[in-house]
C-alpha cells in the first residue's frame, strides 16, 4: 500500500521489485515519479511477524543507483502497449522513547512496528488519529514511512529488507490511499519485477521472465546484495483502472 499524509497533487510510474532473502525476510525497493504541494511522509505498510524489533527493517541507501529500475526494464522485450501483460482488477505513564530515524539518501525513513507505535514516532510522519481503525487488514501490519520533499519529482529507488510473516509469499504494497480513504478501485500505472530461486518457476497471470539473468542488465556492485546475478526476473505490468489490492506471488 503507498499511502501519503498529505496532499498529493499525483503520482505515477511506479516501480516495484521483491525478492525472497535468507530465512523470512524479503528484499523491497520502490520508486515513482510523485507532486506534491507540501512535504509529507510516505508510508508502506508491511506483513511482517508480530511483535518485530524495531531493528527488524533494514534500510539501503540507493541513492548511488538512481537507475536500478531504468537497468531493470532493460531485461524485457518493449511491450507493444502498456498493459499488454495484464493487470489487476487512562493513568499518566512515562512516554516511550521516540523511534529511530535515519537517513537514506534524499529522504528519512524509519520503521514503525505496529500501529500503536504511530505515537512514537515524529510528528511529521504521522497520519490523523483513527486512520488505521478504517483499515483492519494492516492491524497486524508493521510500516516502513519515507519522507519526501515537496515539488515534482522521481524519487530515487527506497529500498529495504524486512521479515514478513508469511515466507511462501512475495509481498508488492500496490494498495492507494492518497486521499485519506480507500476505494475499491484505483488507478494504476504500475510495473512489478521479482526474482525467485525456484528453477521450476513458470510466468503466469501476466508475469513475463526476462530474456537474460539479471547480472547482465543491473550492475550487481551497485544493487548491493539486492539482486541474484545468475537468476532472471519476472515483470508484470498494471495500468488504468483496477481492484485496489496488495499483489501477492
Amino acid at each position: 500500500m503507498c499511502c501519503f499524509t498529505g496532499v498529493v497533487e499525483s503520482v505515477s510510474a511506479t516501480n516495484i521489485f521483491a525478492r525472497p532473502a535468507l530465512d523470512e525476510n524479503q528484499f523491497l525497493v520502490y520508486s515513482m515519479s510523485v507532486e506534491l504541494k507540501d512535504e509529507l511522509a510516505m508510508v508502506l505498510p508491511l506483513p511482517v511477524p508480530k511483535e518485530s524489533a524495531e531493528n527488524s527493517v533494514k534500510f539501503i541507501n540507493l541513492e548511488k543507483y538512481a537507475d536500478f529500475f531504468v537497468d531493470m526494464a532493460k531485461g524485457f522485450p518493449t511491450p507493444k502497449g502498456r498493459g499488454a501483460a495484464g493487470g489487476l482488477r487512562a493513568a499518566a505513564v512515562a512516554p516511550e522513547p521516540q523511534l529511530a530515524v535515519v537517513e537514506v539518501g534524499s529522504f528519512e525513513a524509519s520503521f514503525v512496528p505496529a500501529v500503536k507505535d504511530f505515537a512514537r514516532l515524529d510528528k511529521r510522519f504521522r497520519l490523523p488519529d483513527g486512520v488505521w481503525d478504517k483499515l483492519p487488514t494492516y492491524k497486524d501490519y508493521g510500516f516502513a514511512v519515507f519522507k519526501l520533499k515537496s515539488g515534482r519529482q522521481t524519487v530515487h529507488p527506497m529500498a529495504f529488507r524486512f521479515a514478513r510473516a508469511n515466507r511462501r509469499r512475495i509481498f508488492f504494497p500496490t494498495v492507494h490511499i492518497h486521499d485519506g480513504e480507500v476505494h475499491d478501485t484505483a488507478e494504476f500505472d504500475h510495473s512489478l519485477y521479482f526474482q525467485l530461486a525456484a528453477a521450476d518457476y513458470s510466468p503466469k497471470n501476466g508475469w513475463v521472465e526476462s530474456a537474460r539473468p539479471a547480472g547482465m542488465f543491473l550492475d550487481e556492485r551497485k544493487a548491493q546484495g539486492l539482486i541474484e546475478r545468475d537468476l532472471h526476473c519476472y515483470r508484470r505490468t498494471i495500468t488504468g483502472e483496477q481492484k485496489n489490492a496488495d499483489t501477492f506471488v
